[in-house]
């Protein structure tokens, strides 16, 4: 008998890997944990030990944003390390954890959640995404800023561009083209509004934004502005997917959606788990500073490392039945599931951790209570979950969904 073949390693720009990258990642995790990808340049990891040293281990910057996330954002606070990134961080976390989130920002969210649902609440049916997903997020952002909700098409759009310059793997040059030009549109429209709330505040995190000082340090308008974009896209595309995936994931489990209908406290487990089996982004990366030894062979310092997150989150080396979804899962640690200490990678891990975790989990926690509240019956329109589209990240476009008016 011939020993079998070992399979081909995949390719993260195939028609193939975006069709279906789960089957993908099994076959990275298990025969080419280290791959060289000559069109994105960069070295793919697909393990949780790897990608969880990748997030942890300081030899591993965030070099890497200087090219992929300053062209659209300007610097940010991804880009920052030691004191810098610590001063940073802490002029704008307060916002979005804490007393400060619970009282000046739910009654935020609820609103806006609430005023979407009473859209179709009674219509027994609704594509979930385009109706709610898609506009909950940013409806929010925009509140929590104080800007015109009126300019929710220009954010919608303007984050849209940026997210596909993000995720634009294979170079196309009108995508970079586009978002270059919608810098330049935010910059205009932004700039002119944080000089205004420099001179008379209000009660919204522009003007926390504008008004925050550690040790003398305040943030410069196109660090404000930076940030503010940065916000829109993360919190906007991140949380619409979470949404989506969230749903999809209860509906096709319909004994895990009878049990946080009955529980709502065990939404943070859902989201938690969704993070997990069907995360939002489904890749970071990493630049390290020195040679670095990672599973299949050595990473040179200043290479750029694709951390696949969707990978990791279903390695059987760290979860039993990883292609299962259970929001009642054993082996994931609720109480560490939104810090950085999380077992799943999905917020990215260490230093770095996203900062608007905790806003995304009261968010998904108020967003799917109030849309359980409202729907009772809740079936796939067509019979079955909607496909998942996207590489960098991945959720369904579309959520026909069929219901029972509650109430």
């Amino acid at each position: 008998m011939s020993a079998p073949t070992t399979p081909a390693a995949p390719d993260i720009l195939s028609p193939e890997f975006a069709r279906d990258p789960y089957s993908a990642y099994a076959v990275m995790r298990e025969h080419h944990p280290l791959i060289w990808h000559e069109a994105t340049s960069s070295y793919v990891i697909s393990r949780h030990a790897d990608v969880v040293r990748a997030f942890k281990d300081p030899v591993f910057t965030s070099r890497n944003y200087e090219w992929q996330l300053e062209p659209v954002h300007g610097r940010t606070i991804l880009q920052m390390d030691g004191r810098e990134h610590a001063t940073h961080r802490n002029l704008v976390a307060p916002a979005f954890r804490g007393r400060e989130l619970a009282e000046k920002f739910v009654p935020v969210i609820e609103r806006n959640s609430a005023e979407l649902i009473e859209a179709f609440r009674s219509a027994g049916e609704v594509d979930l995404v385009d109706r709610y997903a898609t506009r909950f997020p940013i409806n929010v952002i925009v509140d929590m800023l104080g800007l015109p909700k009126g300019d929710h098409e220009h954010f919608h759009r303007w984050y849209t561009s940026i997210m596909a310059f993000l995720s634009n793997l294979s170079g196309d040059e009108e995508v970079v083209a586009q978002g270059l030009a919608t810098k330049a549109e935010f910059e205009e429209y932004l700039l002119p509004i944080i000089a205004a709330r420099r001179e008379d505040p209000d009660d919204d995190l522009l003007s926390t934004l504008c008004t925050a000082e550690i040790d003398g340090v305040r943030m410069s308008d196109h660090e404000i502005k930076a940030f503010c974009s940065l916000l829109l896209t993360a919190g906007g595309e991140t949380t619409d997917k979470a949404i989506a995936s969230l749903m999809v994931n209860l509906v096709a489990h319909p004994e895990q959606l009878a049990a946080v209908r009955a529980d709502h406290s065990l939404i943070a487990a859902a989201f938690a788990e969704t993070l997990r089996f069907s995360p939002p982004v489904h890749m970071i990366m990493r630049q390290p500073a020195e040679d670095v030894e990672l599973s299949g062979g050595v990473v040179p310092a200043g290479s750029t490392v694709t951390c696949l997150i969707g990978a990791a989150n279903r390695d059987p080396e760290r979860y039993a039945n990883p292609d299962e979804f259970d929001l009642h899962r054993p082996d994931l640690d609720l109480a560490r599931a939104y810090t950085a200490g999380a077992g799943h990678t999905a917020f990215a891990l260490g230093r770095h951790f996203c900062v608007g975790a905790m806003l995304a989990r009261t968010e998904l926690e108020i967003g799917i209570a109030q849309l359980l509240d409202a729907m009772d019956d809740i079936r796939f329109a067509d019979g079955a979950p909607p496909p998942e589209y996207g590489v960098f990240t991945r959720a369904p476009t579309s959520l026909p969904l069929v219901f029972t008016p509650a109430g």
